[in-house]
């Protein structure tokens, strides 16, 4: 995340007329105070990498816990099992996404500190909850419902609470926040293994929802530096009006406007590597290939390319950012082609190298664009927005892959669910978004230059 550039040239004054039209309502709000860069920070810093790596970390290892359920209730080479299992996991990732344009007004109105506590709180119960269930139906509401929504509320203000205290340094603080789930994707899948082969589903469970007990305490580091963004209506009544606590200024931004409808529509395949890699390596190499590696490859990079890109994004000016998600999504697409065609597991490792560095780009990057099309003011919600309208894809992504996987075997086709039809096209559709942003804002940035 960095700052917004400026223009210092003779003529500056009119910049925040010239913002509103473009729908850009920065300019509505004056100036914040300048963080301390640094102190308390730090502290804050390492509790937001406890939240992203406890939250994103168990979501991503979703797979291990997937081949447990499967045997737990039932048998594995149950297609409709298989099917009503990978919706528990992506029910889960979705909630997170679904509920973030909710999280981010209780964040504007509550402040960082309450609703990461209260959140985490929730995640803790549903974890908890998880582990006493005998049945695939109750799973949907504890773990996909409870637990997801609690780590929701948990989540974001774990972005919103850095910027009170870093802003120069913001794109390297955001990388290092976000490897905590690279980290947690490399350890938690021997973690699990070893818990589920020695204490069973339930106890592994239990231990999981300790996580979220420790990311309850993470939250109360979250001190605010900065004023709450909502604020009571002139009339002097107790509650914000409606036009205060949803800010539907952002929306006025035709570049964020295509933003936030682009990207859900590339995310359809985002999410079932997570879910189906593993059965597939077992489909494809045998039971007793080390598939755990493979997720912990993604981690490796990931974290390595979210320091990397988060640093690169302080460098690089405006909105030519969306290039280097364009770059991360490209490459992420053919990645996922190649995942069905590789007939050697380490073909198999190469291919999860190069996905995780460039999904550790598409991940410290979308922050940093927010900022760029809203302006600072604003982003809370537009990354709220944005997240909630993320959850669509990657809630029916996998069983979608599960549904054509199950399909096409009844036809004979050897597909598995990670295929190059349903995730690598899709992958590839940012890039003539990305362009129509970056071309209407150089529009736009050319015809307040003429004016003025």
């Amino acid at each position: 995340m960095t700052e917004t550039a400026s223009d210092p040239a003779p003529g500056a004054a009119e910049e925040p007329e010239a913002k509103q039209e473009n729908g850009d309502c920065a300019a509505d709000t004056p100036r914040q105070l300048e963080p301390p860069e640094g102190g308390w920070g730090w502290v804050v810093m390492l509790a937001s990498m406890w939240c992203n790596g406890s939250v994103f970390g168990i979501q991503n290892a979703f797979g291990i816990l997937f081949v447990s359920l499967l045997k737990e209730f039932g048998s594995e080479n149950d297609d409709d099992l298989r099917f009503k299992t990978a919706w528990v996991g992506s029910l889960s990732m979705g909630m997170i996404f679904f509920c973030s344009p909710i999280v981010s007004v209780f964040t504007d109105l509550l402040g960082c500190r309450i609703t990461a506590v209260g959140g985490a709180a929730v995640a803790f119960v549903g974890l908890l909850a998880s582990s006493f269930v005998t049945s695939l139906g109750p799973l949907y509401f504890t773990y996909g419902i409870v637990f997801a929504c609690g780590c929701s509320f948990a989540y974001q203000p774990s972005l919103v609470i850095l910027g009170h205290y870093f802003k120069r340094r913001l794109g390297l603080v955001n990388g290092i926040v976000t490897a905590g789930s690279s980290v947690f994707t490399i350890t938690l899948p021997y973690v699990l293994s070893g818990l589920l082969d020695r204490v069973g589903l339930a106890n592994t469970l239990r231990v999981l929802s300790v996580f979220m007990f420790l990311l309850m305490l993470a939250g109360f580091t979250y001190k605010p530096l900065l004023p709450k963004p909502v604020s009571s209506s002139k009339s002097g009544s107790c509650c914000p009006s409606l036009n205060r606590v949803f800010n539907v200024h952002i929306w006025r931004s035709l570049g964020y406007r295509i933003w936030a409808f682009g990207i859900p529509a590339a995310l359809y395949g985002y999410f079932v590597p997570y879910v189906h890699l593993m059965k597939h390596v077992e489909e494809r190499f045998g039971a007793d290939a080390n598939k755990e590696v493979l997720l912990i490859c993604i981690g490796i990079t990931s974290g390595v390319g979210r320091l990397i890109f988060g640093r690169v994004a302080d460098y690089v000016s405006g909105v030519n950012k969306v290039f280097l998600q364009v770059s991360s999504f490209l490459v992420i697409g053919v990645m996922s082609m190649m995942i069905p065609l590789c007939h050697v597991f380490g073909g198999l490792i190469a291919v999860c190298l190069l996905m995780g560095l460039f999904d550790g780009c598409f991940i410290c990057i979308m922050a940093p664009i927010a900022f760029e099309l809203v302006g600072s003011q604003n982003v809370s919600q537009a990354i709220g927005f944005l997240l909630g309208m993320m959850s669509v894809p990657m809630t029916v992504g996998p069983p979608i892959a599960v549904e054509v996987f199950t399909g096409d075997m009844s036809r004979g086709s050897s597909r598995c669910p990670v295929s190059a039809d349903d995730q690598g096209h899709i992958h590839h559709l940012p890039a003539p978004i990305h362009h129509l942003i970056q071309t209407r804002t150089e529009k736009q940035n050319k015809k307040e230059t003429d004016k003025y």
